[in-house]
């Protein structure tokens, strides 16, 4: 069967709705009973095939008691589902949730992470993030313990989820201290240790091999079941989800010369091990 093509906006959207619809206590049909609505009229809402209005969406959400953000966000969204790719500028810093991630990882089938300057955010021990924190002048401490919380949960909820995960990480990500001597020997034996999950591989890509296809720059490749792939880039304060066709073949060439360039899971889990002070 065909992947189908989408875009993220799209896809929140109809995450969203099915939301609305799930904490409402209603299923699609009863909902379009409710209305007065042919069944097939709320499926092609959820899955953004077209035939509904504004007018339907609001007539939807008012009827599942939708809090008024979450309704202005999918109204919003309602009218952009077609527009590919999406930035998402967040002002100063970061937020603590990122819904947007967290709803692709959710139902990712398989994961494919890319850092350059730290240990992957999925590995990372929460006293190391909160050394990054404490290095970031953007970030108040008092968001720590919140963030450190959030990190964890969503670390949880992946590994629950169970999809497979590769985690290429350049040798000097795992090189630069963060923190204690102490606290830098407890991360590495932890990327380690995670490797023995059948569904993660960590594979380091070592200073000697000189310039390689992932100078550009660290990002997630995550790949769906039945839905074509998705890419999103981070930065200081701004994320970009990529899903036009071009950039999803750039960044699997990469990937594919990374799979070159990286050495093999059991090289790699040597190397961190010699690393570890």
């Amino acid at each position: 069967m065909p992947k189908r093509d989408s875009t993220v906006r799209g896809r929140e959207f109809g995450a969203g709705v099915r939301e609305a619809l799930r904490r409402a206590g209603f299923t699609g049909r009863a909902a379009a009973e409710v209305l007065g609505w042919d069944p097939a009229k709320v499926s092609d809402m959820v899955n953004g095939k077209g035939g509904v209005t504004e007018g339907d969406l609001q007539r939807l959400l008012g009827l599942c008691r939708t809090p008024l953000e979450e309704a202005e966000h999918l109204v919003k969204l309602f009218h952009e589902t077609r527009q590919p790719g999406w930035l998402q500028v967040h002002g100063t810093r970061f937020p603590i949730l990122l819904r947007t991630l967290a709803e692709h990882e959710a139902v990712a089938t398989e994961i494919i992470f890319w850092c350059m300057n730290a240990v992957p955010a999925v590995l990372q021990l929460p006293d190391y993030l909160r050394a990054l924190i404490a290095a970031n002048p953007n970030v108040p401490n008092e968001e720590a313990d919140a963030r450190v919380a959030a990190r964890v949960d969503r670390q949880q909820q992946l590994f629950k989820h169970r999809c497979d995960m590769t985690f290429y990480v350049d040798e000097q990500a795992l090189r630069r201290p963060v923190g204690s001597p102490e606290l830098m020997s407890d991360q590495l034996d932890h990327i380690n240790t995670m490797g023995i999950r059948p569904y993660i591989t960590s594979r380091v890509v070592p200073i000697a091999v000189g310039a390689h296809a992932g100078q550009a720059g660290t990002f997630t490749f995550l790949k769906f079941a039945s839905l074509e792939p998705v890419v999103y880039v981070d930065a200081e304060n701004h994320g970009v989800f990529l899903d036009d066709k071009d950039s999803i073949k750039a960044y699997a060439n990469i990937l594919k010369s990374l799979d070159r360039t990286a050495l093999d899971a059991e090289q790699s889990k040597e190397l961190i091990a010699s690393i570890a002070p």
